[in-house]
């Protein structure tokens, strides 16, 4: 503080950690075309035909023919297939992809446990020190492609630099198949000339406030000081400011204490019926209680999440005196809650279950038989005096 100005240092990078970013590409698609290869080449959408549903849903993802038509994911299916009549839609198989990607992180083990994923398709692995004991971080990212596509016939693209921020930005700079590595001493230049909507975390209200302040590329962010960034965006603004600079110095985090354990599923087509509604909550809590018993966790309160097709979102939970004891309860005690607080006069296009007040299962209450009828028979001779 000087003459009551409010001064900041010029933070300093930390370029020792080697992080790769792995994203599987258009990666809903390529597994459908894995499974029927009929499909490949042509332009693959993951979403229901809206002819058969009346228009309703939306993109999961599309393969990167049917991109070249401007397809993406969360577009309206109705939209993707004025965009591409010819185009080829696919429900999808969640649950195929489920287990994929848990093939893919089994892979992903083999190099390090430093692993955070970030959804079924993509994760963070800090392999600054690795099982292989490899000093490049560029061959091991090489490997894990290799890896995948040898043993899943799937590509991913990998993005490989010494923090987060800047592998995120690498993975998606040659899709598909591709792999960009940005060392300490290019950072500066491919940070200044990209594009301010490239950049991971700037949505697009933010890109358009940026460029009402005619800030368009990394340089024009980079010009600003972080008091001027402050002002304009709140706490982003120190973000932005490290950001520009290649800083990050976020953690790759493996292991969290877990506050909640939860599972949600966004439905390529609205739920309109309460047979509907039953049967995926009932998935959920099951999906959700496994993940308790994994993680030897369990808890008395339960939240639903309800989104609606015009994107509300209901959120209601409820804690119970006792701990919930296995999926059927689970079910139930959601299903409860749905019945009192949820609707059907809107398409709902999400729902989730989470429970949370978690607390560790120490034990479990398992009968043991400890006196056999032999060892009856002994007690009473001994007791006898025989």
């Amino acid at each position: 503080m000087k003459y009551g100005i409010l001064t900041f240092d010029e933070p300093e990078r930390n370029t020792s950690r080697k992080i790769i970013h792995i994203d599987m590409d258009a990666f809903y698609a390529s597994v459908e075309v894995r499974e029927n290869p009929s499909l490949r080449g042509k332009p693959v959408i993951i979403a229901r035909h809206p002819k058969e549903n009346g228009g309703r849903g939306v993109v999961a993802t599309a393969s990167y023919e049917a991109r070249k038509f401007g397809i993406h994911s969360a577009m309206s299916a109705q939209k993707a297939y004025e965009l591409c009549p010819e185009g080829i839609f696919v429900s999808g198989n969640f649950e195929l992809y489920r287990s994929i990607s848990e093939e893919i992180r089994a892979i992903f083990k083999r190099y390090t446990d430093l692993i955070q994923p970030l959804s079924l398709d993509e994760a963070y692995l800090d392999i600054t020190e690795n099982k292989i004991n490899l000093n490049s971080a560029t061959l091991i990212a090489r490997k894990i492609q290799k890896d995948i596509y040898r043993e899943l016939a799937l590509t991913c693209s990998a993005g490989v630099s010494y923090n987060k921020f800047l592998a995120k930005l690498a993975s998606d700079f040659k899709k598909p198949s591709g792999i960009t590595v940005i060392p300490p001493d290019d950072a500066h230049d491919f940070l200044t000339s990209l594009p301010i909507e490239k950049y991971y975390g700037v949505g697009k209200k933010s890109v358009e406030k940026m460029h009402a302040l005619e800030i368009y590329k990394g340089q024009d962010l980079y010009e600003r000081s972080e008091m001027d960034l402050v002002t304009h965006f709140g706490k982003m603004g120190h973000s932005l400011y490290r950001k520009v600079r290649g800083i990050d110095d976020s953690p790759v985090v493996a292991d969290r204490t877990r506050k909640s354990v939860g599972k949600e599923r966004t439905f390529l087509d609205d739920l309109n019926s309460e047979e509907e509604v039953t049967q995926s909550l009932r998935q959920l809590a099951n999906q959700t209680f496994a993940s308790l018993k994994k993680h030897q966790k369990h808890g008395k309160t339960v939240v639903l999440k309800i989104r609606y097709n015009d994107f509300s979102t209901l959120t209601r939970r409820k804690t119970f005196p006792n701990y919930i004891v296995d999926a059927e309860e689970l079910f139930v005690s959601a299903l409860r809650i749905f019945e009192e607080e949820g609707s059907l006069a809107k398409g709902i296009r999400l729902l989730g279950i989470t429970v949370t007040s978690l607390d560790p299962v120490l034990f479990e209450n398992i009968p043991l038989q400890l006196w056999t009828k032999q060892q009856d028979n002994q007690a009473k001779e001994a007791e006898n005096g025989d």
